[in-house]
């Protein structure tokens, strides 16, 4: 397994590796692995084939997090990632330092100054939350794109909207890649895994598990009736997330899975997402009810 830091370097192997006739797999991350990167490394593997290579980048992206948010803090390890990695079979993990992927961020005319803006499906949810969230997070992938080269992208199903955001980029710039979105991951009493997990401590991480309760109550409210209103179900949602004495509801949505559009009504089919304060570490989760 190689370690590769610089943009150069890795457009370098990946122009060897198209030369070849050899697939490539890519699997962004922000580090401080669990079982659910794992799952999408695994998956990576499998789309490329035994002659294919995969890729994992491993890079907090400043871009995506807001000034109030976690970038300082998010947990890095990347000892503890690059072992977990290599146990995985993967070809190179790529490192890139924030001078090479946004070379002079500082407000001057020669600074760094172009992002991707997706401007429909990005707007609500995580889009509403974190306003300057997904203009970070499709610059870094596109650019991520650029450089990796890759045939085949892997993302989780526990970040739904961005997959979905990612997938518009691709279809709308066209990016020569497809998007695989792989199933969210879930810890034995179902809280969906995450880095931020880690900050979960004492009672907290028992409290955690509102997300994946207030889902399957959602659920449970549907099969009984078929279709339920949607300003009850929600308010159920939040009455029952605001139970746990530490937990806050910052929203639940119910919409269509392919357009992202919000229902009226919650019929068979709908998705349901939502972000919860737990503490002061911020959860999300999602399924399809």
């Amino acid at each position: 397994m190689q370690t590769v830091s610089s943009i150069t370097a890795m457009q370098r192997l990946a122009k060897k590796w198209q030369r070849a006739g050899e697939g490539i797999g890519l699997v962004p991350t922000m580090g401080y692995l669990h079982e659910g990167h794992l799952s999408l490394v695994r998956e990576a593997h499998k789309r490329v084939g035994k002659h294919g290579h995969v890729v994992v980048s491993i890079y907090v992206n400043p871009t995506q997090f807001a000034p109030t948010e976690d970038f300082s803090k998010y947990p890095r390890d990347l000892k503890r990632d690059l072992k977990m990695l290599r146990e995985c079979g993967v070809d190179v993990v790529f490192t890139p330092k924030d001078s090479e992927m946004y070379p002079d961020r500082s407000p001057v005319p020669t600074g760094y100054s172009t992002y991707v803006v997706e401007e429909r499906l990005s707007q609500t949810m995580e889009g509403a939350s974190r306003p300057t969230h997904f203009q970070g997070v499709t610059t870094v992938v596109a650019k991520l794109f650029n450089i990796v080269q890759p045939d085949v992208a892997v993302f989780g199903q526990k970040d739904f909207q961005q997959a979905a955001v990612i997938r518009r980029m691709v279809r709308d710039l066209d990016f020569p890649v497809r998007v695989i979105v792989a199933p969210t991951v879930r810890e034995k009493d179902g809280l969906a895994m995450s880095s931020r997990n880690k900050y979960l401590e004492g009672d907290l991480r028992r409290q955690a598990t509102i997300l994946r309760r207030a889902i399957d109550m959602a659920r449970a409210a549907l099969k009984k009736s078929k279709r339920i209103p949607l300003a009850r179900l929600k308010a159920d949602v939040g009455a029952m997330i605001e139970s746990e004495p530490d937990a806050r509801l910052d929203y639940v949505e119910f919409f269509d899975p392919d357009s992202l559009v919000p229902v009226a009504e919650i019929t068979s089919g709908v998705q349901i997402a939502l972000a919860v304060f737990v503490g002061k570490t911020r959860l999300i989760d999602n399924e399809r009810l």
